[in-house]
């Protein structure tokens, strides 16, 4: 563990990179953890899940949507991590942890960064590559997402102090939790829209008798 590391904010994403596992173990005791950046880098994953099913080579692209809706893949990328965060952090209390929401959101963002990175490559690579070469595809979009989970143990591992058993056990019922949210996020718009469907029914009816 180096003490005397001392990296601009910027620079601690691409250091835990590179050293997956200890690089978050000089994080902690240098306290590096910065919203901005930690911010940046979702923005990052909102634009990549965007550009990647806008400008993916056709021969590698399955998505096929006649009108552009920004909700799907803002769910699918912001609103999943933050489901993520808050799920990890509403059961670190039972599992003993020592991680606050800032620190688990901005190691969990870190963490992303070799997924974003492949996930570029593949853009790239995907509108010069034959459909014979999608070898070349699959590995670096699966490196990447192995890249990006062995970061995200070795952040649940530091940030809260935990075994490796137990890292992956918090991890588990966090996807757990994640779904437990959704659900109950879902059932509340329902409820929404059908109290907002109920209620401007009556004010149509109301309008129209008043106009009578």
């Amino acid at each position: 563990m180096r003490f005397d590391l001392d990296l601009p904010a910027w620079k601690w994403p691409f250091y835990v990179m590179r050293h997956p596992f200890e690089g978050y173990d000089d994080l902690r005791w240098k306290k590096g953890y910065n919203m901005k950046v930690a911010w940046v880098i979702v923005a990052a994953f909102f634009i990549v899940s965007v550009a990647s099913a806008q400008l993916t080579g056709f021969l590698f692209n399955n998505t096929y949507v006649k009108v552009f809706n920004i909700i799907p893949y803002f769910s699918s990328s912001v609103l999943l991590f933050l489901t993520w965060v808050v799920g990890n952090w509403s059961l670190c209390t039972l599992f003993d942890g020592e991680g606050t929401m800032k620190n688990i959101f901005c190691v969990s963002a870190y963490a992303l960064l070799p997924y974003l990175f492949s996930e570029v490559i593949v853009i790239i690579a995907s509108n010069f590559l034959l459909r014979t070469e999608g070898g070349f595809i699959t590995f670096f979009r699966y490196l990447g997402i192995v890249w990006s989970v062995v970061l995200m143990i070795s952040a649940m591992k530091t940030v809260h102090q935990y075994s490796i058993p137990k890292t992956l056990a918090a991890m588990f019922f966090t996807v757990v939790a994640m779904a437990i949210i959704l659900f109950l996020a879902v059932l509340l718009l329902t409820l929404f829209q059908q109290v907002f469907v109920f209620v401007y029914s009556i004010y149509t009816e109301l309008m129209y008798r008043f106009s009578i």
